[in-house]
């Protein structure tokens, strides 16, 4: 994996542990080589985990979409906005829109990792989920599930499984760990599942 793209919170939450979390993911994934693709704001998470990649001398390329950047996507200044944009990233590409940004990050990685974060945080894992289920990509889709913050996802994720709403072929898409070193171990070795797009109808 040259470039994973990383969704995280753009919000700063009381308890340190997950400013720090994101820091620590940046650094190791630059200390690996491997660049970062994310949401491009300074804020938060987000913020913490492209400082922590730059400082170690990775590369970041932020995707954000006009309304948050402060102009368009040629560049013209708008009258509102600008605040959260990183400008320190090795790249950062203005977008119309949530669509393609979300695009954008399928395109310019080689897999997913969702460290802790909110509502857009989880639209962007689900996205990916549902996107690897259908065939839209092949890649790997890992969660960091830090402190245990996840885990009421991974238990309803369980039990959407369990009542049929996945099927048994997409089951392990989401591949979920507590410890980064392993997590990305485990997103190295992924193997593509069969996509509902190749399945046959008598197995839908």
């Amino acid at each position: 994996m040259k470039r994973i793209a990383v969704y995280c919170g753009s919000a700063t939450p009381e308890d340190p542990r997950y400013v720090a979390l994101a820091r620590e993911v940046g650094a190791t994934l630059a200390q690996r080589g491997i660049g970062v693709v994310y949401g491009g704001g300074r804020l938060g998470l987000m913020g913490a985990l492209a400082s922590g990649a730059l400082e170690a001398g990775g590369e970041v390329i932020g995707v954000i979409p006009e309304a948050l950047a402060g102009e368009d996507a040629a560049g013209n200044q708008k009258e509102r906005g600008g605040e959260v944009a990183n400008r320190d990233c090795t790249q950062l590409h203005v977008v119309p829109g949530m669509h393609e940004r979300k695009l954008a990050f399928t395109t310019l990685s080689d897999g997913f990792l969702t460290i802790p974060g909110g509502v857009g945080t989880m639209d962007e894992l689900w996205e990916a989920v549902s996107w690897a289920q259908l065939g839209y990509h092949a890649k790997p889709v890992g969660l960091l599930n830090a402190f245990g913050f996840f885990d009421h996802l991974l238990a309803f994720n369980a039990h959407m499984a369990a009542t049929g709403f996945v099927r048994p072929a997409h089951q392990g898409i989401i591949i979920a760990e507590r410890e980064l070193d392993l997590l990305l171990t485990r997103m190295a070795a992924h193997e593509p599942h069969t996509p509902i797009f190749a399945m046959k109808t008598s197995d839908l």
